[in-house]
């Protein structure tokens, strides 16, 4: 008898498992029809000769993007990122006294409306645990900027944390605005949008593997390095020298559907996993065509002919592409079942992926425990 709970006590594991979420979406909504009284310009600084209805359909058409939201003028990143950090702690039902860690990932602090210069001092994370109230000089509070998969990283360094028993419980926010460094006149600045989300993830000693069972990470920099970068106005007379964000679409676009299946491929082969097993993909919302391409050549990968319907909960028609937001706030909406017929269950095995400036790609496998 003793050998044998001495043998169920051995199987037992530290797991990093996610006990609440909350998102913080803006009220303002921004659709398509929005934009047709805008002026876009090449990247050469020519005027695009395109009626901008033509431009406004086409874009919706491979982005899938109807409307998205911006925050109001009197919030800045720092605020989305307390108001969702306030809802992950509710609904973990933690005390935030007991954190060690706050993470924030994000890419260019807090931009005012009306001064769109980036603000990271002090930094967001010191920002969000200050408004948060917590006392604690052990909650250790700082940001991550490492392009939209910023959130990911953070949750894979929550993870080791928790892992090497550093924490017990670590607070994950993604926050960003990307309505305030889009050129008014670059077609891209339609596909960007602004929001936050956040989770919750603690230490949980189970017998099942749960929680994160495996990650992976790559920066493809050395061809790669400047797909996304910040630039002046594509407008020549536009009447300052403010940096926006500029992205080589084509090139991101072959980087994202070449280098992504063979990533998320590999993170579940070390997992042991088959694809099958997995039940939900929350991949980065950049734009659906290429989530949906992204899918297909995983599948393919397997030698499968194409993906089930309903894997991958999509976001992106109604929300944009918010950055290191997407993941979290779709991840949010689907656990408490406010999107669609999506659901999760205790057992289910989920991938998370994204992929974004640097170039950075990486993914985590995740199963809802059992106990």
């Amino acid at each position: 008898m003793l050998k044998r709970r001495f043998a169920r006590m051995q199987e037992k594991r530290v797991s990093a498992v996610i006990t609440g979420s909350g998102r913080y979406i803006p009220e303002r909504v921004v659709s398509n029809d929005d934009f047709l009284g805008a002026e876009f310009y090449s990247e050469s600084g020519v005027p695009i000769q395109k009626e901008t209805a033509e431009v406004v359909k086409t874009l919706q058409k491979i982005t899938g993007i109807k409307e998205r939201r911006y925050l109001a003028d009197d919030q800045v990143t720092s605020d989305m990122g307390y108001l969702a950090a306030e809802a992950a702690l509710a609904d973990a039902g933690i005390d935030r006294e007991s954190l060690d860690y706050v993470i924030v990932a994000h890419n260019f602090g807090d931009i005012r409306k009306d001064n769109i210069r980036v603000d990271m001092c002090p930094t967001l994370a010191a920002r969000i645990k200050h408004t948060l109230g917590i006392e604690n000089p052990y909650t250790v509070a700082y940001d991550l900027p490492f392009g939209c998969p910023g959130w990911v990283q953070g949750i894979i360094q929550a993870d080791y944390f928790i892992k090497s028993g550093d924490a017990k419980a670590v607070l994950v926010i993604g926050a960003e605005t990307l309505s305030r460094i889009s050129d008014p006149h670059d077609v891209d600045s339609m596909i960007f949008s602004d929001g936050a989300g956040a989770v919750v993830l603690e230490a949980r000693t189970t017998e099942q593997p749960s929680g994160i069972l495996k990650h992976l990470t790559r920066s493809d920099t050395l061809h790669h390095a400047h797909l996304l970068e910040m630039q002046v106005s594509y407008r020549p007379d536009f009447g300052s020298d403010a940096l926006f964000l500029k992205m080589k679409g084509r090139k991101l676009y072959e980087y994202a559907v070449k280098t992504v299946p063979q990533a998320l491929k590999e993170c579940l082969d070390r997992s042991g996993l088959g694809l099958s097993q997995i039940k939900k993909v929350f991949i980065h919302q950049a734009n659906e065509k290429m989530d949906q391409n992204i899918l297909d050549r995983l599948f393919q990968l397997y030698g499968d002919q194409a993906p089930p319907e309903g894997l991958m909960p999509m976001s992106i028609s109604f929300l944009g592409n918010n950055s290191v937001a997407t993941i979290p706030v779709l991840y949010d909406l689907v656990a408490k079942g406010e999107l669609g017929d999506h659901r999760l269950s205790a057992g289910d095995y989920l991938m998370f992926a994204s992929v974004g400036a640097g170039m950075n790609t990486n993914v985590f496998i995740y199963r809802i425990p059992l106990d």
